[in-house]
């Protein structure tokens, strides 16, 4: 039986496939141990710490850049609610004199 075919009648639905698992265990052997081998070399010449350090400043510098472009939106907004309010204000004072004109305003 070809051990490729997974077809054949030797291969009943539910049934574990042969496997040689020997190749695959020594491959991630060796990707472990490179990967250990970097990450000893970067804590060995403090690499990592740089890394976490300039990490943390990027996130600092980010956030605070963030924070200031906020305060100059809601400096903006609030700029622009007053201009607007101001105007309705203006406009509501004019309407209030006509009436008190008319002498509609007093009760």
């Amino acid at each position: 039986m070809d051990s490729r075919n997974r077809t054949g009648s030797g291969y009943l639905p539910g049934t574990a496939l042969p496997r040689d698992t020997a190749a695959g265990e020594h491959v991630e052997k060796e990707i472990d141990q490179f990967v250990g081998r970097g990450h000893d070399r970067r804590v060995g010449t403090g690499g990592e710490r740089d890394e976490e350090a300039a990490r943390r400043e990027a996130v600092r510098r980010h956030n605070a850049r963030r924070q200031e472009e906020n305060r100059f939106a809601w400096c903006d907004y609030c700029s622009r609610l007053i201009g607007s309010l101001g105007a309705r204000a203006e406009e509501y004072d004019q309407r209030a004199a006509l009436f008190k004109a008319r002498g509609e305003g007093a009760r």
